[in-house]
Protein backbone atom coordinates (compact mmCIF):
# COMPACT_ATOMS: atom_id res chain seq x y z
CA UNK A 1 0.00 0.00 0.00
CA UNK A 2 1.24 3.33 -0.97
CA UNK A 3 2.28 5.49 1.91
CA UNK A 4 -0.15 8.72 2.48
CA UNK A 5 2.49 11.29 3.37
CA UNK A 6 6.12 12.46 2.89
CA UNK A 7 6.40 14.16 5.94
CA UNK A 8 4.67 13.95 10.28
CA UNK A 9 5.08 17.04 11.59
CA UNK A 10 3.91 17.50 15.49
CA UNK A 11 2.97 20.30 17.34
CA UNK A 12 3.45 20.35 20.94
CA UNK A 13 1.74 23.98 21.89
CA UNK A 14 1.08 26.14 24.68
CA UNK A 15 -0.96 28.78 26.42
CA UNK A 16 1.94 30.15 28.35
CA UNK A 17 2.40 33.71 29.06
CA UNK A 18 6.29 34.92 28.52
CA UNK A 19 8.67 34.01 26.45
CA UNK A 20 9.99 30.91 27.08
CA UNK A 21 12.09 27.60 25.65
CA UNK A 22 12.27 24.25 27.49
CA UNK A 23 9.84 22.04 28.99
CA UNK A 24 6.43 23.74 28.59
CA UNK A 25 7.20 25.86 25.54
CA UNK A 26 5.99 25.28 22.29
CA UNK A 27 8.29 22.33 20.15
CA UNK A 28 7.87 20.76 17.10
CA UNK A 29 8.85 17.27 15.61
CA UNK A 30 9.42 16.44 12.46
CA UNK A 31 10.03 12.64 10.81
CA UNK A 32 10.71 12.20 7.26
CA UNK A 33 12.84 10.41 4.95
CA UNK A 34 16.19 10.74 3.59
CA UNK A 35 17.61 10.59 0.04
CA UNK A 36 17.54 6.68 0.75
CA UNK A 37 13.99 7.02 1.77
CA UNK A 38 14.93 6.38 5.49
CA UNK A 39 13.22 7.76 7.93
CA UNK A 40 14.49 10.10 10.77
CA UNK A 41 13.54 12.88 13.34
CA UNK A 42 14.23 16.23 14.18
CA UNK A 43 13.05 18.70 16.85
CA UNK A 44 12.61 22.07 17.17
CA UNK A 45 11.84 24.54 20.10
CA UNK A 46 10.68 28.13 20.01
CA UNK A 47 10.24 30.87 22.51
CA UNK A 48 6.79 32.27 21.61
CA UNK A 49 3.47 30.95 19.64
CA UNK A 50 4.31 33.66 16.63
CA UNK A 51 7.59 32.20 16.31
CA UNK A 52 6.10 28.45 16.09
CA UNK A 53 3.66 29.85 13.79
CA UNK A 54 6.52 31.38 11.27
CA UNK A 55 9.12 28.06 12.24
CA UNK A 56 5.73 26.08 10.97
CA UNK A 57 5.05 27.82 8.21
CA UNK A 58 8.37 27.85 6.39
CA UNK A 59 8.79 24.27 7.44
CA UNK A 60 5.28 23.38 5.31
CA UNK A 61 6.58 26.18 2.89
CA UNK A 62 9.77 23.95 2.08
CA UNK A 63 7.98 20.11 1.82
CA UNK A 64 5.59 22.16 -0.31
CA UNK A 65 8.32 23.46 -2.91
CA UNK A 66 9.27 18.98 -2.99
CA UNK A 67 5.84 18.58 -3.96
CA UNK A 68 5.68 16.48 -0.07
CA UNK A 69 2.22 15.56 1.29
CA UNK A 70 2.59 16.68 4.88
CA UNK A 71 0.46 15.67 8.19
CA UNK A 72 0.51 17.94 10.70
CA UNK A 73 -0.51 17.27 14.28
CA UNK A 74 -1.61 19.71 17.01
CA UNK A 75 -1.92 18.52 20.54
CA UNK A 76 -5.16 20.47 21.46
CA UNK A 77 -8.52 20.19 20.56
CA UNK A 78 -10.05 20.94 17.21
CA UNK A 79 -13.41 21.29 18.43
CA UNK A 80 -15.69 21.50 21.19
CA UNK A 81 -18.61 19.37 22.75
CA UNK A 82 -21.77 18.85 20.98
CA UNK A 83 -24.15 22.05 21.37
CA UNK A 84 -21.53 24.51 22.54
CA UNK A 85 -21.92 26.46 18.96
CA UNK A 86 -26.10 26.65 19.47
CA UNK A 87 -25.33 27.87 23.18
CA UNK A 88 -23.42 30.67 22.15
CA UNK A 89 -25.45 31.70 19.50
CA UNK A 90 -23.66 30.55 16.39
CA UNK A 91 -26.18 30.08 12.98
CA UNK A 92 -23.44 29.47 10.17
CA UNK A 93 -22.57 26.20 9.34
CA UNK A 94 -20.28 24.03 9.15
CA UNK A 95 -20.78 24.42 13.15
CA UNK A 96 -16.77 23.49 13.68
CA UNK A 97 -15.88 26.59 11.29
CA UNK A 98 -18.32 28.97 12.93
CA UNK A 99 -17.46 28.27 15.91
CA UNK A 100 -13.20 28.19 14.84
CA UNK A 101 -14.64 31.94 13.43
CA UNK A 102 -15.84 32.66 16.74
CA UNK A 103 -12.80 32.44 18.54
CA UNK A 104 -10.62 34.07 15.81
CA UNK A 105 -12.55 36.88 16.46
CA UNK A 106 -12.24 37.22 20.51
CA UNK A 107 -8.58 35.95 20.64
CA UNK A 108 -5.98 38.24 20.68
CA UNK A 109 -2.54 36.63 21.12
CA UNK A 110 0.33 38.91 20.54
CA UNK A 111 3.94 38.32 19.54
CA UNK A 112 5.44 38.05 22.82
CA UNK A 113 3.10 35.36 24.45
CA UNK A 114 0.65 37.87 26.14
CA UNK A 115 -3.27 36.78 25.57
CA UNK A 116 -6.37 37.37 26.51
CA UNK A 117 -7.45 33.55 27.02
CA UNK A 118 -8.92 33.99 30.22
CA UNK A 119 -10.91 36.71 29.16
CA UNK A 120 -12.18 34.92 26.00
CA UNK A 121 -13.05 32.42 28.56
CA UNK A 122 -15.14 34.15 30.76
CA UNK A 123 -17.50 35.82 27.65
CA UNK A 124 -18.18 32.07 26.71
CA UNK A 125 -19.77 31.72 29.76
CA UNK A 126 -21.62 35.06 29.99
CA UNK A 127 -22.79 34.22 26.48
CA UNK A 128 -23.59 30.17 27.15
CA UNK A 129 -24.65 30.20 30.70
CA UNK A 130 -24.49 33.48 32.32
CA UNK A 131 -22.67 31.19 35.10
CA UNK A 132 -19.27 30.55 35.51
CA UNK A 133 -19.31 27.08 33.76
CA UNK A 134 -18.74 25.34 31.97
CA UNK A 135 -15.39 27.12 31.52
CA UNK A 136 -13.18 26.72 34.81
CA UNK A 137 -9.68 27.35 36.22
CA UNK A 138 -7.84 30.42 36.20
CA UNK A 139 -5.13 32.42 38.38
CA UNK A 140 -6.42 34.42 41.18
CA UNK A 141 -5.83 37.32 39.26
CA UNK A 142 -8.22 36.72 36.30
CA UNK A 143 -10.73 35.22 38.29
CA UNK A 144 -13.90 37.25 38.33
CA UNK A 145 -18.02 36.88 37.84
CA UNK A 146 -18.15 34.24 34.90
CA UNK A 147 -14.80 32.07 35.31
CA UNK A 148 -13.34 30.65 39.22
CA UNK A 149 -10.15 29.43 39.89
CA UNK A 150 -12.11 26.14 40.90
CA UNK A 151 -14.28 23.63 39.69
CA UNK A 152 -17.57 24.32 39.80
CA UNK A 153 -20.03 21.68 42.05
CA UNK A 154 -21.24 18.96 40.26
CA UNK A 155 -24.06 19.50 37.89
CA UNK A 156 -23.33 22.85 37.46
CA UNK A 157 -23.38 22.29 33.82
CA UNK A 158 -24.99 18.95 33.53
CA UNK A 159 -26.47 19.67 30.10
CA UNK A 160 -23.47 20.69 28.79
CA UNK A 161 -21.51 17.22 27.98
CA UNK A 162 -17.79 18.03 29.99
CA UNK A 163 -16.13 15.79 27.46
CA UNK A 164 -16.36 14.85 23.88
CA UNK A 165 -16.76 11.78 22.17
CA UNK A 166 -13.12 11.20 21.59
CA UNK A 167 -12.33 11.99 25.18
CA UNK A 168 -14.81 9.68 26.79
CA UNK A 169 -13.71 6.87 24.61
CA UNK A 170 -10.06 7.13 26.22
CA UNK A 171 -11.49 7.36 29.67
CA UNK A 172 -11.39 4.43 31.68
CA UNK A 173 -7.62 3.32 30.61
CA UNK A 174 -4.48 4.41 31.56
CA UNK A 175 -4.65 7.69 30.25
CA UNK A 176 -7.08 10.69 31.61
CA UNK A 177 -7.99 13.28 29.50
CA UNK A 178 -8.87 16.77 30.32
CA UNK A 179 -11.49 18.67 29.39
CA UNK A 180 -11.77 21.40 27.03
CA UNK A 181 -13.60 23.58 29.65
CA UNK A 182 -10.77 23.55 31.99
CA UNK A 183 -8.50 26.59 31.57
CA UNK A 184 -5.79 26.75 34.38
CA UNK A 185 -4.04 23.35 36.11
CA UNK A 186 -1.75 20.66 35.57
CA UNK A 187 -2.55 19.35 32.13
CA UNK A 188 -4.99 21.79 31.13
CA UNK A 189 -6.06 22.01 27.80
CA UNK A 190 -8.38 24.53 27.37
CA UNK A 191 -6.16 27.74 26.98
CA UNK A 192 -4.17 25.84 24.40
CA UNK A 193 -7.27 25.38 22.45
CA UNK A 194 -8.53 29.14 22.31
CA UNK A 195 -4.96 30.24 21.58
CA UNK A 196 -3.99 27.78 18.84
CA UNK A 197 -7.18 27.26 16.90
CA UNK A 198 -6.74 30.81 15.42
CA UNK A 199 -3.25 29.27 14.14
CA UNK A 200 -4.79 26.92 12.71
CA UNK A 201 -7.18 28.61 10.90
CA UNK A 202 -4.89 31.21 9.37
CA UNK A 203 -2.62 28.18 8.42
CA UNK A 204 -4.89 26.65 6.34
CA UNK A 205 -6.17 30.01 4.78
CA UNK A 206 -2.89 30.44 3.67
CA UNK A 207 -2.84 26.74 2.16
CA UNK A 208 -5.86 27.41 0.45
CA UNK A 209 -6.99 24.23 -1.36
CA UNK A 210 -3.94 22.95 -0.80
CA UNK A 211 -4.96 22.30 2.63
CA UNK A 212 -7.47 20.25 4.86
CA UNK A 213 -8.28 19.56 8.09
CA UNK A 214 -9.90 16.06 9.57
CA UNK A 215 -12.35 14.95 10.32
CA UNK A 216 -14.33 18.27 9.27
CA UNK A 217 -12.68 18.55 5.93
CA UNK A 218 -12.52 14.97 5.09
CA UNK A 219 -15.39 13.18 6.58
CA UNK A 220 -14.78 10.70 9.37
CA UNK A 221 -13.44 7.82 6.83
CA UNK A 222 -10.59 5.62 5.67
CA UNK A 223 -8.55 7.90 3.93
CA UNK A 224 -6.92 6.97 0.62
CA UNK A 225 -3.92 7.97 -1.29
CA UNK A 226 -6.37 9.47 -4.15
CA UNK A 227 -7.93 11.76 -1.09
CA UNK A 228 -4.57 12.94 -0.21
CA UNK A 229 -2.80 13.27 -3.18
CA UNK A 230 -4.35 16.64 -3.87
CA UNK A 231 -3.52 18.48 -0.40
CA UNK A 232 -0.02 19.40 0.68
CA UNK A 233 -1.24 19.47 4.02
CA UNK A 234 -3.70 17.10 6.19
CA UNK A 235 -4.09 18.62 9.49
CA UNK A 236 -5.18 16.47 12.93
CA UNK A 237 -5.75 16.23 16.24
CA UNK A 238 -3.63 14.31 18.36
CA UNK A 239 -2.31 13.28 21.78
CA UNK A 240 1.22 12.74 21.98
CA UNK A 241 0.82 11.34 25.34
CA UNK A 242 -1.20 7.81 24.10
CA UNK A 243 2.50 6.90 22.69
CA UNK A 244 4.94 5.18 24.61
CA UNK A 245 7.83 7.21 25.26
CA UNK A 246 12.05 6.98 25.48
CA UNK A 247 13.35 10.06 26.30
CA UNK A 248 17.18 9.88 24.85
CA UNK A 249 19.87 11.77 26.94
CA UNK A 250 19.62 15.75 27.42
CA UNK A 251 16.07 15.49 26.06
CA UNK A 252 13.00 17.59 27.66
CA UNK A 253 9.66 15.39 27.96
CA UNK A 254 8.04 17.62 25.23
CA UNK A 255 10.79 17.20 22.78
CA UNK A 256 10.83 13.50 23.26
CA UNK A 257 7.10 13.39 22.79
CA UNK A 258 7.16 15.32 19.17
CA UNK A 259 9.97 13.40 18.29
CA UNK A 260 8.14 9.66 19.58
CA UNK A 261 4.39 10.97 17.89
CA UNK A 262 5.99 11.88 14.70
CA UNK A 263 7.95 8.60 14.38
CA UNK A 264 4.96 7.10 15.33
CA UNK A 265 2.64 8.05 12.80
CA UNK A 266 5.26 7.52 9.81
CA UNK A 267 6.07 3.92 11.13
CA UNK A 268 1.51 3.31 10.87
CA UNK A 269 1.91 5.07 7.33
CA UNK A 270 4.76 2.58 6.17
CA UNK A 271 2.83 -0.31 7.52
CA UNK A 272 -0.31 0.86 5.85
CA UNK A 273 -2.20 1.29 9.54
CA UNK A 274 -2.44 5.29 9.13
CA UNK A 275 -4.88 5.10 6.29
CA UNK A 276 -7.74 2.66 8.67
CA UNK A 277 -6.85 5.44 11.67
CA UNK A 278 -8.43 8.08 10.11
CA UNK A 279 -11.63 6.19 10.03
CA UNK A 280 -14.70 5.97 12.88
CA UNK A 281 -14.50 3.39 15.60
CA UNK A 282 -16.99 -0.04 13.95
CA UNK A 283 -19.22 1.14 17.33
CA UNK A 284 -19.98 4.22 15.87
CA UNK A 285 -23.81 5.14 14.72
CA UNK A 286 -24.86 7.69 12.24
CA UNK A 287 -25.70 10.13 15.04
CA UNK A 288 -22.10 9.99 16.41
CA UNK A 289 -20.38 10.46 12.89
CA UNK A 290 -22.32 13.52 11.90
CA UNK A 291 -21.53 14.90 15.70
CA UNK A 292 -17.68 14.05 15.46
CA UNK A 293 -17.57 15.50 11.64
CA UNK A 294 -19.97 18.74 12.05
CA UNK A 295 -18.94 19.78 15.30
CA UNK A 296 -16.40 17.70 17.83
CA UNK A 297 -13.61 16.52 15.85
CA UNK A 298 -11.73 13.38 17.08
CA UNK A 299 -7.63 12.73 18.03
CA UNK A 300 -6.34 10.65 15.51
CA UNK A 301 -5.34 7.17 16.93
CA UNK A 302 -8.55 7.00 19.29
Amino acid sequence: MARLFDAYVIADWTAAEGKKLGENSVWIGVAKRDVRFRLYTETHNVATRAEGEALLTSILADHRKRGDRVLVGFDFSLGYPVGTAERLGLKDTPIWSAMWKFVASNIVDKADNTNNRYQVAAKMNRLMTDQAWPFWGAPAKQAQRWLTTTKPPAGSGADIPEYRATERTIKGGRLQPKSNWQMHGAGAVGGQTLVGIPMVRRLLESLGPAGAVWPFGTGWRALEAADVEPLNVLVAEVWPSMWPTTPTEGEFKDQTQVRTTAMAFAEMDDKGDLARAFAPPKTATPELVDQVEQEEGWILGV
